[in-house]
């Protein structure tokens, strides 16, 4: 594992930043195959993502692919039992792309809402890695309270420090995140929390591939 280079960025809507993780070294990325991307979820572990919670979909244009959380929420204070402070998911996806090309993941934005009561604390970390291939490093993210609203992260590698997939190989796509409540000066009987839905549904975490001809 190596560590991450952090970086601060604006957001639109919310909280953001910006951060870099540094995974093995190469050349510049290419623009995206022509031809169909698909992609499933093979197995779900955890208690952010119950079976049936998390879905994928690759972008139209080859360039990203989404995954989508229906029931992922941490939170405590209240009535919150002890376990609900932390939760997690670890997903492995099959992710089926054109002959004669490789990926890597250039960046991730991972979004949600958080209503944090004044002197609690948010937590999201997300890591990620091919079968068979070290996991990057992971990064995390901290959101202090008072807060209500929506928020994003965006985890940004550099183009000489992409992780491709081995060319010709068959390996699946695993992604690691976690989100935490942490109680600090609030009212034990105030609730806080962090998610990674949205109260529509829009929220969806988002990878941009990077490209390689093999």
């Amino acid at each position: 594992m190596r560590n991450g280079v952090f970086a601060a960025a604006a957001c639109l809507s919310g909280l953001a930043l910006t951060a870099g993780v540094a995974p093995t070294a190469s050349a510049a990325a290419d623009p995206p195959p022509p031809g169909k991307i698909t992609m499933k979820v093979l197995t779900v572990n955890g208690s952010g993502c119950r079976a049936g919670t998390a879905a994928v979909a690759p972008s139209s244009d080859n360039t990203a692919f989404t995954v989508t959380y229906s029931d992922y929420t941490a939170q405590a204070g209240g009535k919150s039992n002890p376990t609900d402070m932390r939760k997690n998911c670890q997903l492995s996806l099959s992710v089926q792309i054109p002959q004669g090309f490789t990926y890597a993941i250039a960046s991730a934005d991972y979004r949600g809402y958080a209503n944090l009561a004044k002197g609690d604390t948010g937590l999201e970390r997300a890591s990620y890695y091919h079968q068979g291939m070290a996991q990057t490093t992971p990064v995390s993210h901290t959101i202090k309270g008072k807060f209500s609203n929506n928020w994003q992260f965006t985890d940004r590698t550099p183009v000489a420090e992409l992780v491709y997939k081995p060319c010709g190989e068959n390996r699946n796509f695993n992604i690691n995140t976690e989100l935490r409540v942490e109680k600090g000066t609030s009212d034990p009987d105030a609730t806080s929390f962090i998610s990674f839905d949205s109260a529509d549904g829009s929220v969806r975490t988002l990878y941009q591939f990077a490209w390689k001809k093999c």
